[in-house]
């Protein structure tokens, strides 16, 4: 028994000596995440669901969300946002242009990221919304085609003065009050998630369209809760279920692991969402739900966001996500919980941040101390001590500072 023993444990040590470093740091990272009990901020274990991606408070914990529709990683991308995260999604319309259908392309840069990193989760994007035509299966929903399907045109909300079809600049619009569109998406989004051989999916734009109804509010409401808790059945437990903008939202959040924080306009970073985002935070951790706290620094400046929204490149905010990282690694950093996530940049685009070096995000952290300390009762000032980097934040003037050790 004991040359059984001692035989098992030399094939274990020559395996890691020959193993690559990549492949060994990407194991001793699962290692960790398999033996460590992370604490909230409340003092409470975080209960992981074994489906999760790997976490640690090495370094700032990063989620990754992109796309280029003209083409496909090179492998020296894969690499760069592979060594950064455990955590990606591919972008709605990823490489459509290049490989024919977004579907596609999620599957070959998740077979790229596999190849090299082999425990990452990387998501699938779907919109529970707006009929985008970047895959095999909305591809039919365009103002110039849906016409000639009667099948899905009856899935497109329409206007109620005027009985025409509800577009976003030419983006058709779904109609959630339709049971015979939510059955077809459910089984459309798990159908994309299994082609694409993605470990979850995200899901954007989970309002239904309600400001359009308002008198159908709690209706709309319950039919999104109704397709969410279908799709989390038709995914399965092994699969993850990400909701945009979803903390808080009681017919959706059942049916999620994670709740993305999408900062897309100034009111999103006022002083009063923020501290309401932290509490939610930690609603989601004692939920055993992840958290990804997504900034935009093109919310800061209207006229840059407009541009982008508009699909023009417009001019690079790399300075301005450079200059003002600190603030908003603070305001993540004193609200993180174990399962959350940092999302920087300023846009969706593969050029908008995912490939840009953030030295600041890979500095030691180690784990959190406790909870956020208020300074001054009903005041902005707020801090946070970790292992290695003491944080300080006043939301009121948006400054922030971390002091690291």
């Amino acid at each position: 028994m004991i040359r059984q023993i001692s035989l098992v444990l030399i094939v274990i040590i020559l395996g890691a000596c020959g193993a690559s470093k990549n492949e060994v740091d990407f194991s001793s990272n699962s290692l960790k995440t398999q033996q460590t009990a992370f604490l909230m901020s409340d003092g409470s274990k975080f209960n992981a669901h074994s489906s999760y991606p790997n976490f640690n408070w090495d370094v700032t914990p990063q989620y990754s969300m992109f796309g280029d529709g003209n083409r496909l990683l090179s492998a020296k991308e894969v690499k760069i946002i592979a060594a950064k995260t455990d955590f990606i999604c591919i972008e709605k319309q990823h490489a459509h242009k290049d490989v024919g259908y977004a579907e596609i392309g999620a599957k070959k840069e998740i077979a790229a990221f596999k190849a090299i990193k082999p425990d990452i989760k990387a998501l699938y994007y779907f919109n529970s919304a707006y009929a985008w035509p970047f895959t095999s299966y909305n591809k039919n929903f365009k103002k110039n085609k849906i016409d000639d399907y009667p099948e899905l045109k009856k899935f497109i909300l329409k206007n109620k003065e005027t009985g025409e079809l509800q577009h976003r600049n030419n983006t058709l619009c779904f109609d959630v009050l339709n049971p015979e569109f939510r059955t077809w998406w459910v089984k459309t989004v798990a159908q994309g998630v299994k082609d694409s051989g993605a470990d979850g999916v995200f899901i954007d734009q989970m309002h239904g369209f309600v400001w359009l109804r308002k008198s159908q509010k709690r209706e709309v409401e319950e039919a999104m809760g109704e397709m969410m808790m279908n799709l989390k059945a038709a995914l399965g437990a092994g699969k993850i279920l990400l909701g945009n903008n979803a903390s808080g939202v009681k017919d959706v959040f059942p049916a999620i692991d994670a709740v993305m924080f999408e900062h897309f306009n100034k009111k999103k970073l006022s002083k009063e969402n923020l501290l309401k985002e932290w509490g939610y935070m930690l609603a989601n951790a004692k939920a055993g739900k992840m958290s990804v706290f997504r900034i935009g620094v093109e919310a800061e400046k209207e006229e840059a966001s407009q541009t982008l929204i508009k699909g023009s490149r417009g001019t690079s905010l790399e300075g301005l996500s450079r200059e003002r990282l600190e603030y908003y690694q603070a305001c993540f950093l004193i609200g993180a919980q174990p399962y959350s996530y940092f999302q920087y940049g300023w846009g969706w685009r593969l050029n908008t941040g995912p490939l840009v070096n953030y030295p600041e995000l890979q500095k030691p952290l180690g784990a959190p101390k406790g909870a956020y300390k208020r300074l001054h009762e009903n005041g902005w000032e707020f801090t946070r001590e970790f292992e290695h980097a003491t944080v300080w934040v006043d939301t009121e003037k948006g400054q922030g500072k971390i002091t690291w050790r």
